[in-house]
C-alpha cells in the first residue's frame, strides 16, 4: 500500500472515530501533555520570553520528534521505500483522533443552546468555560450565545481543520506537533502579567502553525455557507473587510467567515479572567440568538467533514506524486 493511500485512510478512520466517540472519556493524551506542561511550567517558569521559547521548544518539539519516531517505526522498508500498511493507518487514525476535538466542540455548543432555550442560566453558564476562558457570570443570554457561537467558529479550524491539515502534510508529526502547540497557547499564550512575556513563544508559534488551517477553514465556511442559509458572497466579503481588524491573525478569519455566513454581527466588549478587550465587530446584521448558535454548529459540522475529506484528497495525492 503506497503511503499517501495509507496517510489518507487514517487520517479518515480519525475523524470517523471523533465523530462516533468524541474525546476519549479518560487517560486523554492531550490532558497528559497539558499536565506535564504544567508540571515543566513551575519547575522552569521565569518572567521573560527566554525561558518562554526553551519552554516551547522542549515541549512542542519533543512531541513532534516522538510522531516522527513512531511513525518511521511502523513504515514499511523506513521513509525512503515510499510505501505504507496497516502500521501507518493505524498510527495516523490514533494520532488524529486524539487530536480532534470537532465532535465535542458541537456537543457542547449544542448543549450551551439547549439550557439558553430552557432558561436554565446557570446551567448554561457552567457550560461556558468548556468553551472559552469569558467570565460566564458577567454575561447574560445573547452574550452566552455570542461567546459561544464565536468559540465554536474559532475551535472549528483550532479543533479539527488544522490538526487535519497538518496531517495531511506532515502525518503523524504534524498533528501531534500542532496539537502541542496549541494546547500550550490555551495554558499559557495570554497577555496577563504572568504570561504576557513566558508565553509569547506558544502564543506566536500558534499563529503560525495555524496560519494555513485558518484560512482553509475560512473558505470551508464560506463555500459551505447555503447549508444554513448563508451566502458564500457574504462570508468572504466580511472575511475581506473584517479580519484584518481582529487581534489575532486566525481567529479573525474563522470568525469574520462564519459571521458573515450566518448574517450576524460577532465582537464587542469581551470578558476574561485576566481582564476587559474590546473587540471589533465581525460581520453586519443583528448580534447572534440561540438559533444563529445552532446554525453555527451544524455549518462546523459540516466544515469539520469537508476538511476531512480535502485532507485525505491531500494525502493522497502527496502520495502519487512521490511515486
Amino acid at each position: 500500500m503506497r503511503y499517501g493511500t495509507a496517510r489518507a485512510a487514517g487520517l479518515i478512520l480519525g475523524f470517523a472515530a471523533d465523530t462516533i466517540f468524541g474525546d476519549p472519556r479518560r487517560g486523554h493524551p492531550v490532558a497528559l501533555f497539558g499536565s506535564v506542561a504544567q508540571a515543566l511550567e513551575s519547575a522552569w517558569y521565569r518572567d521573560g520570553r527566554g525561558r518562554g521559547i526553551g519552554y516551547t521548544a522542549v515541549l512542542v518539539g519533543g512531541v513532534t520528534v516522538a510522531g516522527a519516531v513512531v511513525e518511521a517505526a511502523v513504515r514499511p522498508g523506513g521513509r525512503r521505500s515510499g510505501t505504507g500498511g496497516l502500521g501507518t493507518i493505524a498510527v495516523t487514525a490514533a494520532a488524529t483522533w486524539t487530536a480532534l476535538g470537532g465532535t465535542s466542540l458541537a456537543r457542547t455548543g449544542r448543549s450551551m443552546a439547549d439550557r439558553l432555550d430552557s432558561g436554565d442560566m446557570s446551567g448554561a453558564r457552567a457550560v461556558l468555560p468548556a468553551l472559552c476562558g469569558r467570565d460566564p457570570e458577567v454575561l447574560d443570554a445573547d452574550g452566552l450565545a455570542r461567546a459561544a457561537l464565536e468559540s465554536i467558529a474559532e475551535n472549528t479550524s483550532d479543533a479539527t481543520v488544522a490538526p487535519l491539515v497538518w496531517g495531511a502534510i506532515a502525518g503523524v508529526p504534524g498533528i501531534l506537533g500542532y496539537r502541542a502547540a496549541n494546547t500550550l497557547d490555551a495554558m499559557v499564550g495570554y497577555r496577563s502579567a504572568r504570561y504576557r512575556e513566558f508565553g509569547w513563544a506558544a502564543a506566536r508559534t500558534d499563529d503560525a502553525v495555524n496560519l494555513l488551517p485558518a484560512r482553509v477553514s475560512g473558505l470551508l465556511t464560506a463555500v459551505l455557507a447555503p447549508v444554513i442559509g448563508g451566502r458564500p458572497a457574504d462570508a468572504l466579503r466580511a472575511w475581506h473587510r473584517d479580519a484584518r481588524s481582529h487581534p489575532s491573525p486566525n481567529a479573525g478569519v474563522a470568525e469574520a467567515t462564519m459571521a458573515g455566513a450566518l448574517g450576524v454581527t460577532l465582537g464587542g466588549r469581551t470578558e476574561y479572567g485576566h481582564g476587559v478587550e474590546m473587540r471589533p465587530e465581525l460581520g453586519t446584521g443583528p448580534a447572534p440568538v440561540v438559533a444563529d448558535l445552532r446554525r453555527a454548529v451544524y455549518l462546523s459540522e459540516a466544515v469539520q467533514a469537508g476538511a476531512a475529506g480535502l485532507a485525505a484528497a491531500v494525502a493522497f495525492g502527496r502520495g502519487i506524486r512521490r511515486r
